[in-house]
């Protein structure tokens, strides 16, 4: 499967255990509790049965996505039984995307072949930096020469490598975010996720910033950064296909990214984990138990008891969603439908006002699209568009 067809059924298994916790993360982590695994696969395979039972959910399934957290810090034969009860609810698609996110210093050649093995055929190294100085300022725990070494070898097991940077650190330069871009581009890698440094207010670096202990990057700087961040790939052959993400062509795209900026359809198992799944023909929002503890133990008691929430969207949600999500693709979102401007005529005037701003256009095959001079401003020309609906 591409990652340009439309999207199959998607699941997402979010594994919230990591060795440490870095100081910019605000997804929902743990330390590492080693006594607690088999609870928590035992669990995350009875979420996947009750949600089959529960959903609409229609395969077969195009991807599969081990997210954390740290994945890598799971045993392939859990990684395997996943992927087999996957397999067994809804089927996996002939070539569909099995990915799972590694750390750099928690993965080595036996390890990758063990992932390798279970079934797992594109890895997502959160590499971060290839600079060892802002990888201690990040929290990360390996080396720049130990990054380059784990990325070389997972290039000799997986058919697809990705590897995660983020830029607008305190400090960096454009020559110097050029300069390890360089060093990113010409590794044996097919994709690059590339995230400006995000300041999340409950983070450790949320903390530090409020106390005044370092400053971000100037608005001017991470613009700066951005436009050179998409001028040095394109003329790397690593194409922007979504506002953070670079691919050496189109096989090369996340097809599980792809199924959340298409509005596809996703399970969420694991803990704090949301989906997106339908029920008698409404699309509905779930998120399970955060913490992993309550999370097994109310899947032991019903497995009904695990979801903190599902929620049925309004088709003014529903649209706000693809606004929002569907303008981050390069080559934009297809066009609400035409009840859904008569119901929010606003909608329709406040995309001809981006227009005529030289923010936004129309495709030649009718797709809405940011302009490509106006991407960086992406997230605010989306929430304005999704502002004018409900």
């Amino acid at each position: 499967m591409t990652a340009s067809a439309s999207p199959l059924l998607a699941v997402y298994v979010h594994w919230p255990f990591c060795a440490r916790l870095c100081p910019y993360c605000d997804f929902n982590i743990h330390l590492d509790r080693k006594d607690e695994s088999a609870a928590l696969i035992a669990a995350i395979l009875s979420d996947l049965s009750a949600q089959a039972a529960r959903f609409d959910l229609v395969g077969p399934v195009g991807s599969v996505f081990f997210g954390g957290g740290t994945p890598s810090l799971m045993r392939p034969g859990d990684v395997a039984a996943i992927l087999e009860h996957i397999d067994t609810l809804w089927r996996l698609a002939p070539e569909a995307e099995l990915c799972l996110e590694a750390n750099p210093d928690l993965a080595d050649s036996a390890a990758f072949a063990g992932f390798r093995a279970a079934g797992i055929e594109r890895v997502s190294l959160g590499v971060q930096a290839l600079d060892d100085a802002a990888l201690k300022f990040l929290g990360r725990t390996h080396t720049a020469a130990g990054a380059l070494s784990a990325i070389d070898q997972a290039a000799e097991v997986f058919p697809r490598v990705s590897v995660d940077l983020i830029y607008a650190r305190p400090g960096q330069t454009v020559a110097a975010w050029q300069d390890e871009l360089c060093r990113a581009l010409a590794l044996p890698v097919s994709h690059l996720s590339l995230y400006e440094l995000t300041i999340e207010p409950q983070t450790a670096f949320g903390r530090q910033v409020a106390r005044g202990r370092w400053t971000p990057p100037s608005p001017d700087l991470r613009a700066d950064l951005f436009e050179a961040t998409h001028a040095f790939c394109a003329a790397s052959g690593f194409a922007a296909y979504e506002v953070s993400n670079f691919a050496r062509g189109k096989a090369a795209r996340s097809v599980h990214n792809m199924a959340y900026w298409q509005a596809g359809e996703w399970v969420g198992v694991g803990p704090g984990a949301h989906g997106r799944v339908s029920r008698d023909g409404i699309r509905c929002e779930t998120e399970t138990l955060a913490n992993p503890t309550a999370y097994a133990r109310a899947i032991a008691g019903s497995p009904d008891g695990a979801w903190q929430r599902i929620d049925p969207m309004t088709a003014a949600e529903v649209l706000q969603e693809r606004l929002l999500l569907g303008l981050r693709l390069v080559e934009g979102m297809n066009p609400p439908r035409e009840q859904d401007l008569l119901a929010w005529p606003d909608l329709a005037a406040q995309f001809q006002r981006l227009q005529a701003q030289e923010l936004v256009t129309i495709s030649p095959d009718g797709r809405w699209q940011v302009l490509q001079s106006a991407r960086g401003l992406t997230d605010g020309i989306a929430a304005q568009l999704a502002g004018a609906v409900g």
